[in-house]
């Protein structure tokens, strides 16, 4: 059974040209890029190629890219470098629908004595700005938000925000995982002062992540340990995760025209006829503003992990905001800070695309769909107030 693979927000294909720019250096050229043997200086040079690629991405200079493990290592980077350089403010304000790399470690620096505020979003995802503007001020360390939610896709007001820290005298770090590759980013026109992010979320490989450091943002290191990436992240390079990364950064850069043009229209089509053909289906979040590839549907009085598990059994893969791995039967956290009725957000199912999502994809799912809703409808009416 062919897969149908609609789960791209939690990781994507990489792209062949990543594996195959990545491969000499999973064999020849193996060398420790900061080895000052010729050997050594091909990964060097390899690792300048890739961060020169990465900046071209989000409109940035090279020197501005820092090379990470994974992009929950860049957020605490960020988070915890920039309140570092900070004292004796002890004060950082994020987002009620901020991803968990960000909630949890809010959990734990409040823990640690910071003050969190959170600022909440409306039933459609959107953020209450006026809230934010109240509250940014002398005390604040910095602002940390999202660009784009992970789960309903929608858009955030980064240049607002940013705008709004600059004239405060404010950093603003943004979780841009899910923007980057699906809208355009560019750095020059929106002053954010550090931006954290992932190769695997635009086919790259999984683990390795990037952080951009606006020149002059002081920030203390997180990994201490060596003199790698200009003396702000120790550890040995992962030179093939990073020339995938450049690798896929670039491939990014070309696609952003097919993403918001043919993604966004899978996407559009898929919306439409869910809701068209499945009575009590609701499109979760604003739709005028959010990513191409992301759809975030409801279905009222059935529960997420049924849903998915029918829908594996078809060869289709999506995903969910609740934690039904874990047992929990509580609705995602961000469907709860957005206000959703219960009884929708617990069969909420993330849907979401990639530049490799066909036409016959999504026929396939939109096939399988209608079948496996009637059929939990009959047996398993659960939340049926």
């Amino acid at each position: 059974m062919d897969v149908v693979y609609l789960d791209n927000n939690a990781t994507t294909k990489p792209a062949p040209e990543v594996v195959a720019a990545m491969l000499p250096y999973l064999t020849d050229l193996y060398g420790n890029a900061s080895s000052v043997h010729r050997f050594g200086q091909r990964s060097r040079q390899a690792v300048d190629e890739a961060r020169g690629q990465v900046a071209s991405l989000i409109h940035c200079s090279e020197s501005e890219i820092v090379f990470t493990g994974v992009g929950t290592e860049s957020i605490n980077t960020a988070i915890r470098g920039i309140l570092a350089s900070r004292a004796p403010r002890r004060q950082i304000i994020i987002s009620t629908v901020e991803h968990s790399a960000v909630r949890e470690l809010a959990k734990q620096l409040t823990r640690e004595g910071v003050e969190v505020l959170e600022i909440p979003v409306d039933p459609r995802g959107s953020l209450d700005f006026d809230r934010l503007e109240s509250v940014v001020g002398p005390d604040t360390a910095l602002v940390s938000m999202m660009w784009a939610n992970n789960e309903t896709g929608v858009i955030f007001p980064v240049d607002r925000i940013a705008a709004l820290c600059r004239a405060r005298g404010v950093p603003f770090h943004c979780d841009g995982t899910q923007a980057i590759g699906k809208v355009p980013v560019d750095l020059t026109a929106v002053p954010i002062d550090a931006m954290s992010f992932s190769a695997h979320k635009f086919h790259g490989p999984k683990g390795v992540g990037g952080l951009f450091v606006r020149r002059g943002v002081r920030m203390r290191p997180f990994m201490i340990g060596g003199s790698q990436e200009r003396n702000r992240r120790g550890g040995t390079e992962n030179v093939p995760g990073i020339v995938g990364m450049g690798k896929a950064a670039e491939l990014a850069l070309a696609s952003l025209p097919e993403m918001s043009s043919r993604v966004a229209s899978l996407r559009d089509r898929f919306d439409q006829a869910v809701t068209g053909n499945i009575d009590n289906a609701h499109v979760i979040g604003r739709t005028d503003s959010r990513v191409p590839n992301t759809t975030n549907i409801g279905f009222a009085r059935l529960e997420a992990e049924a849903i998915l598990l029918l829908l594996s059994e078809q060869g289709v893969c999506a995903s969910a905001g609740a934690a039904c791995s874990s047992g929990s039967l509580e609705p995602s956290p961000v469907l709860q800070a957005m206000g959703i009725d219960p009884k929708i957000a617990h069969g909420a199912i993330r849907f979401s695309l990639s530049k490799y999502t066909t036409d016959a994809e999504i026929d396939r799912a939109l096939a399988v769909l209608p079948s496996v809703i009637a059929r939990l409808r009959a047996v398993l009416p659960v939340h049926a107030a």
